[in-house]
């Protein structure tokens, strides 16, 4: 994933087949149908970056390539980072583990807020780079704004009573430690694709719940 649009395309559908079939199992509770989202999403997102690659490649009209990086970019920074702590604190019952992803929530919101602003500030560009597509923004603080995302989007889910959401918030913690320590312009391209992988657990946490769902209270 993310090393060629090829890679993109493949796991794209792979992931958001998988994501469809989440939802077929969410049942009817919307913070189940919210998580059974997610894949579906994330996998949507690989498929708008193959677009991406193709335009920075010169495969499609030059005129795609703004458009599909918008797109990629508001998934990745204004999208994800209140989404996934949001969803995930709403499968939570009340107590503790709520009111801390409440937290993660806030953080996560503010994090989308500050990215947004730098995308309408821009300048918005994306490049080919070794392997994976570099994109900036201009962002300052760039350091401390990564942090909070990860926070948010990480640590909400590590904080979940259901085992496969927060493995899924834990492996996302690892990956974002090797994915810095290999490349930096990198990150959020090799990063969301990670996350997308991660997302199948979503889907096998969906499908083994379907049924006790349906009758116990989320």
């Amino acid at each position: 994933m993310c090393f060629s649009p090829e890679a993109d395309v493949v796991g794209g559908l792979v992931i958001s087949a998988a994501g469809i079939d989440a939802l077929r199992h969410a049942g009817p509770r919307p913070a189940r149908l919210a998580l059974g989202a997610l894949p579906l999403l994330l996998g949507l997102h690989q498929l708008t970056e193959a677009v991406v690659w193709w335009g920075l490649r010169g495969d499609l009209p030059a005129g795609w390539t703004g458009p599909a990086t918008w797109a990629y970019l508001l998934v990745a920074f204004v999208v994800l980072p209140p989404y996934v702590p949001l969803v995930v604190r709403a499968l939570e019952p009340r107590g503790l583990r709520r009111h801390v992803m409440t937290v993660f929530a806030v953080v996560g919101t503010a994090v989308s807020a500050l990215l947004l602003a730098a995308l309408l500030r821009g300048p918005v560009k994306a490049a080919l780079g070794d392997h994976h597509i570099a994109y900036s923004t201009g962002l300052p603080a760039e350091i401390p704004v990564t942090a909070a995302y990860v926070a948010a989007t990480c640590g909400s889910a590590l904080f979940s009573r259901h085992r496969a959401i927060a493995v899924f918030g834990a492996v996302n913690l690892v990956a974002v430690a090797v994915i810095a320590y290999l490349t930096i312009d990198g990150f959020a391209s090799i990063w969301c694709a990670w996350a997308a992988v991660a997302s199948l657990l979503v889907a096998v946490y969906l499908r083994r719940t379907d049924r006790r769902a349906r009758t116990v209270p989320v």
